[in-house]
């Protein structure tokens, strides 16, 4: 039946929108998923750093129905309802920084991303973006825009938004400068955007923001050596240029803290989230300082579903059981854990080029050399199959595909997250 149905989906839905498993999902619980056959898969995906809290966890379960009693819809613009104001009030408590904050709710991280340039360029009067190399911002005109990879998000859709510009990522493992140091390869992209960006491409006074992933998601799990951000934040001051992070993948426990950009320091200007923030319902949020969100006219942003009624009680759950289970303190210990395995399987299969990721937000290079680096996308995808043959979900990404990065959900159980990785070992073994 999982096949009939793909066949279907091939039939009706357009080919843009990918399938990466073979699987047709039919319920799903915890750290598990059941296909419409009725076999068991153990996600390692967590519908893309989604479930966080697991598949349809009873106390979410029990938000969403005892919202759908009382409030489905109303549009913020049109009444005033008290989730929304909730949600917003504690975004702005729990972001980094003690400045006065605003939220805005969205649907998507997409479409959060494009607000938040909307803030920017309308608070500051500078119409220019800085993005990054291999960077995801998302699939809608100005977040693809500011995606700086071609291959799968960009091709045949030009021509794109003016007034963007890219710079290289201090990729560690394969520095644009070629040093094998990663606080070296940080300050070159530091000196690079100071030195030639600058010079070359744009005039910093009209930069409005930096836009970045705190660790690159789709590039694959890209962490930037520790000193970056506070470097970057500081050219960024110098400049009276706004930060924008975009932590849509890496947010609310992920990485072992509640946002990524806790691990280095840095209070952002604007913060972008989404994904797990309602732990599967559409929902994403901007909250930026009172000096950018304050003066926005009034109309310009915003929509019809975005901060739905029970998406925001959902959020609100899903960072009360956060808080209350310390749910990022429990990532850090797995992320220590799975970091220590990890780095055993590289020691012992030399197509593992690199590990990397912070807390359980983790991801292996394959290459066909360990010298030249050469990239396997082959060969992390014959990997990812014999997992999935053999139960476990798994997602690939790296600019040259050739990353397997993991997702599980921060609840898994300590058997279920050892029987994921004795599969992914042995896929490992049957293809090194």
């Amino acid at each position: 039946m999982s096949q009939e149905l793909i066949k279907q989906r091939n039939e009706y839905v357009p080919a843009g929108v990918y399938l990466v498993q073979p699987v047709t999902i039919a319920k799903s619980k915890g750290a598990l998923v059941e296909d419409v056959d009725g076999n068991t898969l153990l996600d390692f995906t967590s519908g893309i750093g989604v479930t966080s809290l697991g598949h349809c966890t009873d106390e979410i379960v029990q938000t969403i129905t005892e919202q759908a009693n009382k409030l489905i819809h109303s549009c913020i613009h049109v009444g005033n309802y008290k989730v929304y104001i909730d949600l917003a009030k504690k975004l702005c408590e729990i972001t980094p920084g003690n400045h006065k904050k605003r939220a805005l709710m969205l649907n998507s991280g997409s479409e959060a991303v494009e607000n938040a340039v909307k803030i920017v360029r309308q608070s500051t009067g500078r119409p220019n973006i800085l993005s990054f190399e291999n960077s995801f911002h998302g699939r809608t005109y100005m977040a693809m825009t500011l995606t700086g990879k071609v291959d799968p998000y960009k091709i045949g859709l030009g021509p794109f938004v003016t007034g963007v510009y890219f710079k290289p990522f201090p990729y560690a493992y394969r520095c644009p400068w070629g040093t094998n140091d990663r606080e070296e390869c940080a300050k070159a992209a530091i000196h690079h955007i100071e030195s030639s960006i600058f010079k070359t491409q744009v005039d910093p006074n009209t930069v409005g923001a930096i836009i970045v992933e705190t660790i690159q998601g789709e590039g694959g799990f890209i962490d930037p050596p520790k000193s970056f951000f506070p470097m970057l934040k500081e050219l960024a001051d110098k400049h009276d240029i706004k930060m924008i992070f975009d932590e849509v993948q890496t947010g609310f426990g992920r990485t072992g803290k509640m946002f990524a950009v806790e691990h280095y320091g840095v209070v952002p200007d604007v913060i972008v989230m989404a994904k797990a923030l309602a732990n599967g319902l559409p929902l994403s949020a901007v909250v930026a300082s009172e000096e950018l969100m304050g003066d926005i006219h009034p109309g310009s942003l915003g929509g019809t579903y975005g901060g739905n009624p029970i998406a925001c009680a959902t959020a609100l759950k899903v960072i009360e059981i956060m808080e209350r289970e310390d749910i990022p303190g429990r990532a850090e210990k797995m992320g220590v854990k799975l970091r220590k395995q990890l780095n055993e399987l590289q020691e012992q299969y030399p197509m593992i080029g690199d590990v990397r990721g912070l807390g359980p937000m983790l991801a292996m290079e394959f290459v066909k050399d360990p010298k030249t680096k050469k990239p396997d996308p082959e060969g992390s995808s014959a990997i990812m199959k014999e997992c999935l043959k053999n139960g476990l979900m798994t997602l690939k990404a790296g600019l040259y595909n050739n990353a397997i990065r993991l997702h599980p959900p921060l609840i898994i159980e300590d058997d279920l997250l050892e029987i994921g990785m004795g599969i992914l070992e042995a896929a490992i073994k049957k293809h090194a």
